[in-house]
């Protein structure tokens, strides 16, 4: 038995091992706020990142493929993984040990990967409702799987940021969809925000949807302030970031933007990494 329980404790770190390598490969700037958080949490939200990434390169990079039916069979062997209780697909694997240990509810997983089905079903998004639906389950819920983690098993507190963390789940969102916007219109055909089009783009407009996202950012701050320690300034350096991405493409004129992916330099990265220490010693009083 022993020797049985090694070898499960040796797979188990492997798989988390293969989480923290896709959060590298995919991410370098999330990857990088990550490595603020003790090991316990930092690996949690590996594995998190990995399966959200697994599901999503299914539904946007496997061109030629029944994506449908490779979603389905991930989400197939993600349920018969809870009946089993372990995976051989260890970016499931490690998904499940954390959903167990920080008691994630599957009701946020479910939001997710339906909403990765519409990614396969839905490419014109009309109404607001329609956007926020998307939103929630692709980006909010994953914002409280981490806040599960993050508050480790205090529901009073969870209870208190849950609407402070999906504004920040929202936000990331909302600037990824301005940031990809020529690949999502021209490469895959989707338009997550309502009324527009390429032709429709204009400097007013993107105003319109910067000055939005910015009413997100300013109430998932107030929810960063109350984070545990040992993650508020990972989350705040991460927040740091897209904000300083979204004054990027606030500054860029629309037309740009379509023709070009906006990025934060990396001499501009380690001067929010400082920052964010910085502001986080004065317990983030200032934006």
């Amino acid at each position: 038995m022993k020797e049985k329980d090694t070898s499960y404790k040796k797979y188990e770190a492997l798989t988390f091992s293969l989480s923290k390598e896709v959060t590298r490969q995919y991410s370098t700037s999330f990857y990088s706020a990550t490595q603020l958080f003790p090991c316990a949490v930092r690996d949690a939200i590996y594995s998190i990142y990995g399966f959200v990434r697994a599901a999503d390169e299914i539904v946007d990079s496997f061109q030629g493929f029944d994506q449908k039916v490779l979603l389905n069979r991930f989400e197939e062997d993600y349920y018969f993984a809870r009946e089993q209780g372990l995976s051989s697909n260890p970016i499931i694997h490690s998904f499940l040990v954390t959903v167990n240990r920080y008691n994630i509810d599957n009701k946020y997983v479910e939001s997710f990967l339906s909403s990765m089905r519409s990614d396969l079903d839905k490419n014109i998004y009309s109404t607001k409702l329609e956007t926020d639906q998307y939103i929630y389950g692709s980006a909010d819920v994953v914002g409280l799987m981490c806040l599960k983690v993050f508050c480790d098993s205090n529901e009073q507190l969870f209870e208190k940021l849950l609407t402070p963390a999906m504004r920040l789940g929202s936000a990331f969102q909302k600037v990824n969809f301005l940031r990809d916007l020529r690949e999502d219109m021209l490469h895959l055909g989707r338009i997550y925000f309502p009324d527009l089009s390429i032709a429709s783009f204009d400097d007013n407009t993107k105003l319109k949807l910067v000055n939005d996202i910015e009413k997100d950012f300013s109430e998932a701050l107030t929810g960063i302030k109350q984070l545990p320690s040992n993650s508020r300034l990972a989350v705040f350096t991460a927040y740091r970031y897209y904000k300083r991405l979204l004054e990027k493409i606030s500054k860029t004129p629309a037309s740009e933007i379509i023709n070009r992916r906006i990025r934060v330099a990396n001499a501009d990265k380690m001067r929010l990494f400082t920052y964010s220490i910085i502001r986080n010693k004065f317990h983030l009083d200032e934006d």
